[in-house]
């Protein structure tokens, strides 16, 4: 009973320093929904070998999409008339980064690591579509056909409708409003289960493992990089869960080189969503898409490591210090209102998965295709 008492203190401690910037990570992905056209968006994405994967790489940072949920928006950009290249610069920054996990990253971590990851995803995201386009045939530039239905009801679909006539349709307020809901029911929906799933498995790390066991294994160099990029690569956890589990690791002793590894493989690839790439991509691409994120995974994490060595900054002492700003009642506050968010989706995951009664004959055809794209995200866990 102490043990588990202790596993779920060390959770608690954490939600607590990472409450208030995950919502402030959630309000901005559910304004950018809101204010951000996709006309726009989409139309940069489809022409060009260069811009194109440039202005994917860096659409993709803010947006806070774990590697399954990624893939039907990547898919879509595909049809779309969107290059290789694009959709694959798009498919490694999107999960690698987010305004969600850029600002839990500054609660748990450090400044240096804050701007050192979202820097990382679009270098590699960059440098994988970049390889891509050069190997690969170019593509004939479709014009993209985005989805210009309205973000706030669905009024309209954008198309026989113009966004300037469309603006007129919703008042401020009621645009605040849909992001608002988008941010804390579809985005904090998709993200919680996998969230507190990390907080729990941080909380584990700390009370049973001993720190000199990471020390010793995991301190830093190259060896250290490849054991975080062998268990990054298989395993399913999005940004944000990601970034309390390294967090934890760093503290424990590993450098915090590894612990980018752990960062950009982890939310960037598991074992079912690679194969759905080689549908969606080839076998070409999605080898470009693997080898681009842990070449420059392990490039960047001996780098890390060196700059931290070189400013004579030691990773444990400054991790979490941007949390010890925030008042202690406004930590409770959000920690509250998290748990309070992550209710219904726990529930959902809870009734879907362990009380869902098996299916048989005909319900379990009829199931099958339509219950495909969630089996294969739950399925990576």
């Amino acid at each position: 009973m102490n043990l588990l008492l202790n596993i779920l203190l060390q959770a608690w401690t954490i939600l607590l320093e990472s409450s208030v910037f995950i919502i402030f990570g959630l309000v901005v992905s559910g304004l950018l929904r809101v204010f951000l056209n996709p006309g726009v968006v989409s139309r940069h994405l489809g022409q060009g070998r260069f811009k194109s994967v440039f202005k994917a790489s860096l659409m993709g940072i803010p947006i806070p999409l774990c590697s399954c949920g990624v893939l039907p928006a990547a898919a879509a950009l595909k049809k779309q008339g969107a290059n290789n290249g694009a959709v694959t610069s798009f498919l490694i920054s999107t999960p690698e980064s987010g305004v969600d996990s850029i600002a839990i990253t500054y609660a748990l971590m450090d400044p240096i690591m804050t701007v050192v990851r979202p820097v990382v995803a679009f270098v590699t995201a960059f440098t994988a579509g970049i390889t891509e386009n050069l190997l690969g045939k170019p593509d004939t530039a479709n014009p993209i056909v985005p989805d210009l239905s309205c973000p706030v009801d669905g009024c309209c679909d954008g198309v026989n409708c113009s966004p300037e006539v469309h603006r007129n349709h919703h008042s401020f307020r009621e645009k605040m409003s849909a992001g608002f809901r988008f941010a804390f029911t579809d985005v904090w929906g998709d993200l919680a289960v996998w969230f507190l799933f990390g907080l729990l498995l941080s909380g584990i790390i700390t009370v049973l493992i001993p720190e000199s066991v990471f020390s010793r294994y995991m301190g830093g160099g190259i060896g250290a990089m490849l054991i975080m990029l062998g268990v990054g690569i298989p395993i399913y956890i999005c940004a944000t869960a990601s970034t309390p589990i390294a967090a934890t690791l760093i503290l424990q002793g590993v450098s915090p080189g590894a612990a980018l590894v752990f960062l950009m493989t982890g939310p960037a690839t598991n074992v079912t969503s690679l194969t759905v790439l080689v549908r969606v991509l080839g076998k070409r691409a999605t080898g470009i898409y693997l080898a681009a994120i842990a070449i420059c995974a392990v490039g960047f994490g001996l780098l890390v490591d060196w700059i931290y060595t070189a400013m004579g900054v030691s990773a444990q002492a400054v991790v979490g210090q941007a949390g010890e700003a925030i008042p202690h009642a406004v930590e409770l506050t959000g920690a509250i209102l998290i748990l309070a968010l992550s209710v219904k989706p726990v529930w959902r995951f809870m009734r879907s998965r362990i009380f869902k009664p098996a299916p048989t004959g005909e319900s379990l055809a009829t199931n099958t295709m339509t219950t495909k794209a969630s089996e294969l995200c739950a399925g990576s866990t």
